[in-house]
Parts: structure tokens; C-alpha cells; sequence
């Protein structure tokens, strides 16, 4: 059996404290850290461009329970909130936390129902900063 170390939860403020969702079958964070080669007609790699650093995602999870619900409000609201990835206690992960900031869903997208199995969403959105705190060199932020 497999021994999980971390868990991964959605947490918002609705004005009472935080809430967590939770459970969130699969996420897949996108981090464009975009940078363009400068050439020139006498030599190449002569410079370097850096674009705005793009945080993305999408995660899906079953229609059961309340956890699609609770995104969904999330989604309709445009309310902010987190994702966060979080160690347990006795684990030999690298990372205390990480975490993906003032994330907003812009687009949410129901499966179709069926006899077998339970039916899933799947969110995806945009994240404006994101923080990594590492058991070794302490926090890393993201712009």
C-alpha cells in the first residue's frame, strides 16, 4: 500500500475563517517561466527577453459529495483562493508547503453522467503568485 506524505486541498476565506475542499483527484499545475533568445546577424544567443511569468492549472474531481459544488461557488463568485500542497506529520518530503495564491477559475467543465462510476469536473484557472517552503533553503516565491 502506498504511504502518502502530503495531501493537496483547495482553502478559502468566506469572512468566518478558512475552509478547506478536499478531495481533489488530480491537479495539474503550468509554470511558463517565458524567455525568448536574442540573435543577432554577427552571433547567436546574444541576449535574453523575459515575458511575465504565467501560473496555471486545472484540477479535477469527483461529482460526489460537495467538493465540486464548493468550486463551483468558488467559479461563479470569482471568489480568490488557494491551492495548497501540505506535508503530514513524520514525512521525508522535501517541501513544508506549497502553494498557489490568489487562484480564480476561469472555466469549469462537468463530465457526462453514466451507470458506471461517479462523474468528475474538471476546473482550470490562473494563479497571480505562488510560494514553495522548503525543508533546506527556506521560501521560494513566484513573482
Amino acid at each position: 500500500m502506498a504511504d502518502w506524505d502530503t495531501r493537496l486541498v483547495v482553502t478559502y476565506d468566506d469572512g468566518s475563517g478558512d475552509k478547506e475542499i478536499s478531495p481533489i483527484d488530480s491537479f495539474t499545475p503550468t509554470f511558463s517561466l517565458n524567455a525568448e533568445v536574442l540573435h543577432s546577424v554577427e552571433q547567436t544567443h546574444v541576449g535574453v527577453v523575459y515575458s511575465p511569468q504565467t501560473l496555471s492549472f486545472s484540477m479535477t474531481v469527483r461529482a460526489i459529495g460537495d467538493v465540486a459544488a464548493k468550486l463551483t461557488t468558488l467559479a461563479l463568485s470569482g471568489q480568490r483562493f488557494e491551492v495548497s500542497l501540505k506535508e503530514k506529520e513524520g514525512d521525508d518530503w522535501g517541501f513544508k508547503q506549497i502553494v498557489m495564491t490568489d487562484c480564480v477559475i476561469t472555466s469549469a467543465t462537468p463530465s457526462t453522467a453514466v451507470i458506471q462510476g461517479a462523474p468528475t469536473a474538471t476546473f482550470s484557472g490562473f494563479s497571480l503568485s505562488s510560494n514553495a517552503d522548503t525543508k533546506a533553503s527556506g521560501a521560494v516565491r513566484v513573482p
